[in-house]
């Protein structure tokens, strides 16, 4: 009877705390739902400032991050905006009258290089309204410096510091770590500058790839000091002996080199806010973040429902086989995508938006002819963002017209594979045999527990060789380059939107405004609504959807913290799968 007592007893227990465990889920989703379906209207203050913290991995397309700060009161989540609604954003602002000026918070930016620049001239334009821009931060690096040097005040903290010595790119190279382990990676590849497989089968920078990569990084190098010394107006070569002397090591001497104002403590930026706005120093600031201000309707955009439609096309990510994930772009669904819009006689043009370092050339060629056949009934201009590089350019090539930042990266025309043998890692390390009955003499090609025989290895060269001809055939037919001359600025070389201008893989500079531009000209528009796709889900289900992944992703990051971009790429290797068409190492400039 005491059993029965007991278990009854555990039982019931159980299932009542399974049960508040449901309910207090349930309670979360529904406050989840709650704050994304109020969409009330929201108004912005007279002397309002536009608060603007860009701390955080800027996507092309805004998303939410679940429960970055959570709390029983508040069930809601971050929003992440993309670039182009923070282009989007403060242009509306520049024209919003009430709306006082525009606040820079932050002292890390995330996003490449081209992603910047996006940014900095949407607010170079923003000051064309007579209004001020504030830059603040207790530590600027050097990239985050680049974009807030626009502004008309750049402060720091008086024990902070400005990052500014010049540009740096490392590269990590995993062969003796390979060796130790006992995997052969067993490499094949077209273009001597492909250095996407020089981490694997070398130690150090092979000369071409050191070549190619200081020649990128100065060109971007000149274009960040060139536009800093217009924006601070300091004198060329006055900047260039700061940078190169490493005289700036803390606030007072950023002071002292112009490239702050002053050093301030925030009550003291808030205080020259209050003056710039005509209010007392008792008065409060009336700040909207950029989150909330994206809620409020843009009523000058003068854009009816009739109006015909460009369509804005989203394609960020590794170029996968198959549908693919939110997070890549999948060849069955961007092909979808394409057709989708090809047929919608309502869309006259689209502008496809590339940030990618490319991938399965397999996917990067199916794509690419969806994109010619599109280019057959309306235009389609391409807009690179920070890398449009490989299996990025691939899809590229057939575009109307292609628009870069000059700080793009974009070429590496080239391919590779790689077939790890992990024969030596099973058999002396592990301790582990293979033993196999065949039918055929290739009945276990590409199998990883022994080493690929000459003739395996021939047939494998000869398709990496006709991969590389076809990507180079598509880039000489879409963009009427002779071939000769496809082959002379391919081999995987890596070129910055600036060089890719001048030898014809560029048709213009500019950003995702420019590339709008375009494609009305193109489709004779005057008047146009944009339509992003792929159509983002419902905000509270899109939540739920990432909550796992992205979740890990941003534990991973800060944990690793420098050294993620090497777990990243090994990662990165283990999933790869086919020839590739990609920039395995893609660098960083901070």
């Amino acid at each position: 009877m005491s059993f029965w007592k007991i278990f009854f007893g555990s039982l019931l227990g159980f299932l009542a705390g399974l049960m508040l465990v449901v309910i207090f889920f349930i309670i979360i989703i529904g406050g989840i739902v709650a704050t994304f379906s109020n969409q009330e209207p929201v108004s912005v203050k007279e002397k309002s400032i536009l608060s603007l913290d860009l701390d955080y991995q800027i996507p092309e397309q805004s998303n939410y991050e679940p429960f970055t700060v959570f709390s029983l009161r508040d069930f809601g989540a971050t929003l992440n905006p993309g670039v182009h609604d923070i282009v989007k954003n403060i242009r509306k602002a520049k024209e919003d009258s009430n709306i006082g000026g525009i606040y820079l918070q932050f002292g890390y930016a995330g996003g490449g290089m081209a992603t910047t620049e996006q940014i900095r001239n949407a607010l170079i334009d923003f000051k064309k309204s007579g209004k001020f821009i504030v830059s603040y931060a207790e530590v600027y690096t050097e990239r985050t410096y680049y974009l807030c040097s626009v502004a008309d005040k750049v402060f720091v903290n008086p024990k902070g510091a400005i990052e500014f010595n010049g540009m740096n790119v490392q590269y990590t190279f995993f062969k003796h770590l390979l060796d130790k382990i006992g995997v052969e990676p067993q490499i094949f590849y077209d273009g001597k500058f492909k250095s996407a497989t020089e981490p694997f089968r070398l130690d150090s920078m092979s000369t071409p790839n050191k070549m190619m990569t200081r020649a990128m990084i100065e060109d971007i190098h000149q274009h960040i000091m060139k536009n800093i010394s217009e924006s601070r107006s300091i004198p060329l070569v006055q900047l260039d002996s700061v940078n190169d002397n490493f005289l700036v090591h803390n606030a007072n001497e950023a002071v002292k080199y112009k490239l702050a104002d002053s050093a301030f403590f925030v009550d003291q930026v808030q205080g020259y806010m209050k003056r710039k706005l005509n209010i007392g120093d008792e008065d409060k600031i009336s700040f909207i973040k950029l989150g909330k201000y994206m809620k409020v309707k843009d009523d000058k955009s003068g854009i009816s429902l009739d109006d015909d439609k460009i369509a804005y096309l989203i394609a960020q990510g590794d170029i996968v086989d198959g549908k693919g994930s939110d997070d890549n772009i999948g060849s069955s669904k961007y092909v979808e995508l394409l057709r989708k819009l090809r047929e919608d006689d309502k869309i006259k043009a689209i502008v496809l938006r590339v940030n990618s370092g490319g991938g399965s050339a397999l996917a990067s060629d199916v794509i690419a002819r969806e994109v010619a056949l599109t280019v057959k009934k309306k235009p389609v201009v391409v807009s690179m963002g920070d890398y449009a590089a490989s299996g990025g350019y691939y899809i590229s090539a057939f575009a109307t017209k292609i628009v870069a930042q000059p700080n793009t990266l974009t070429g590496s025309i080239g391919v590779f594979g790689i077939l790890p043998n992990l024969q030596e890692l099973f058999e002396d390390k592990l301790g582990i045999n293979f033993d196999n009955v065949q039918t055929g003499r290739y009945s276990d090609f590409g199998v990883p527990t022994r080493p690929l025989r000459e003739d395996e290895k021939k047939i494998i060269q000869n398709e990496i060789d006709t991969i590389y001809s076809q990507f180079k055939e598509t880039v000489a037919k879409g963009r009427n380059i002779e071939a000769a001359m496809v082959d002379s600025i391919a081999q995987g070389r890596v070129w910055t939107g600036s060089q890719g201008l001048e030898l014809g893989l560029v048709d213009t500079l500019g950003g995702i405004g420019e590339a709008f531009s375009l494609a009305a000209r193109l489709a004779h528009l005057s008047k146009y609504r944009i339509l992003e796709y792929p159509e983002l889900d419902q905000e509270w289900y899109q939540l739920l959807a990432k909550f796992s992944d992205n979740k890990s992703t941003q534990a991973l990051r800060e944990q690793l913290g420098i050294y993620y971009p090497m777990y990243n790429e090994l990662r990165e290797l283990s999933q790869m799968s086919g020839i590739q068409a990609r920039m395995v190492s893609v660098p960083r400039f901070d």
